[in-house]
């Protein structure tokens, strides 16, 4: 067997609270996978949710914001009895200094695949060289961005004296906001937790921070934490090991159907896209794209680029009607005007589903 195809995994017996990145509509049948470790350059770590049983993967790494289609085959592995595990992978060659990377997996047969993405070298990674897609030169005028802005939220575990207290350290955070700190059981994600402590993030978006243990919670095996503005509607949230044999809290798995559907095909995971098809220079962006939810009413906002749109100003709305394919011109903000490049995201007001793209501002055709 090729070396690139042995799969280091460590199987986890465990059920995995769903965190789907990049669909809003959660069922049992999708598997799904979140970022559970990172070794800069060396490994990423994946835990699973929802694997149907024995069937092949690929696990397929690239460029951040490809949703790793095409990209490098890092290993193979067979999901076995399903449900949930963990799994480590090594970055290839290709990808080591990058500051993110994107990650996916595919079966080899029924049409199962999922994506996501991690930090890889926050500090120092390098970003893509990236080219327009249109036939109209670079502008020359703006200068690239040398590095990326503040995007998501970050909090990583930097220690955990067991029973009593954890430290974090935080960085991409809004300067100057004041955060409620929440801690609760494992798979909640800290919401509605047991508040611990507030604090007011520092003007360069990153600090550190110690914060005790909750009663409840001290003889517990894992603990959720999470920070959330008390304005904005920013927040963040990890969890920590924390009493080795200590209290095991797993969410209550989905029910399960008394006999196992066999003439039904499987599920094939259509998630919303859209392609940029004409620019007008600091005026309009013209879209089109498809796999969109039926009846469904998008917000569309636009902002500065490598932001995915997160937050950014609303340029217009629209209506999704019968859902599947869709086309529509939207008008660029005034305070993006000037920008080279501009990052546009339609996102659902309801459901949770979104797209995101990114386009030159530079006239086509010209």
């Amino acid at each position: 067997m090729n070396k690139k195809r042995i799969l280091v995994v460590v199987l986890l017996l465990t059920m995995l609270f769903p965190a789907l990145i990049g669909i809003g509509k959660a069922q049992a049948a999708y598997p799904s996978f979140t970022i559970s470790e990172v070794k800069k350059d060396e490994s990423v770590t994946i835990l699973t949710q929802d694997m149907p049983k024995n069937l092949d993967w690929k696990v397929l790494m690239g460029e951040y914001n490809t949703r790793g289609e095409n990209g490098i085959e890092v290993a193979t592995f067979n999901s076995g009895a399903g449900g949930s595990m963990s799994a480590t992978f090594n970055i290839p060659a290709a990808l080591k200094g990058r500051a993110m990377i994107s990650i996916r997996i595919e079966s080899l047969t029924g049409g199962y695949y999922y994506y996501n993405w991690f930090w890889n070298d926050q500090a120092n990674g390098t970003w893509p060289t990236v080219t327009p897609t249109s036939t109209t030169p670079a502008p020359t005028t703006t200068p690239a961005p040398t590095q990326v802005p503040e995007i998501i939220p970050t909090i990583m575990i930097k220690a955990v004296d067991p029973g009593k207290s954890v430290t974090i350290t935080a960085t991409n955070f809004p300067k100057n906001l004041e955060f409620v700190v929440m801690m609760n059981k494992m798979w909640t994600r800290g919401i509605e937790g047991v508040e611990v402590g507030k604090l007011t993030s520092s003007n360069t978006g990153a600090f550190e921070a110690t914060f005790n243990i909750p009663e409840e919670f001290k003889d517990h095996e894992r603990v959720a934490i999470r920070l959330e503005s008390t304005s904005g509607g920013y927040y963040a949230y990890n969890w920590f090991w924390n009493v080795t044999g200590g209290v095991v809290v797993t969410p209550e798995p989905t029910p399960s159907p008394t006999t196992a559907p066999t003439s039904t095909p499987v599920p094939v995971v259509k998630l919303p896209y859209f392609n940029i098809v004409a620019v007008e220079k600091d005026k309009t962006v013209s879209v089109e794209g498809d796999n969109f939810p039926a009846n469904t009413e998008f917000t569309v906002l636009m902002g500065k680029m490598w932001t995915m749109g997160i937050n950014g100003t609303e340029a217009g709305t629209f209506s999704s009607g019968e859902g599947g394919k869709m086309s529509a011109t939207f008008n660029i903000p005034a305070e993006l005007a000037g920008y080279s490049r501009i990052a546009i995201r339609l996102q659902a007001k309801t459901g949770g589903w979104y797209a995101y793209n990114w386009f030159w501002n530079s006239t086509t055709g010209n």
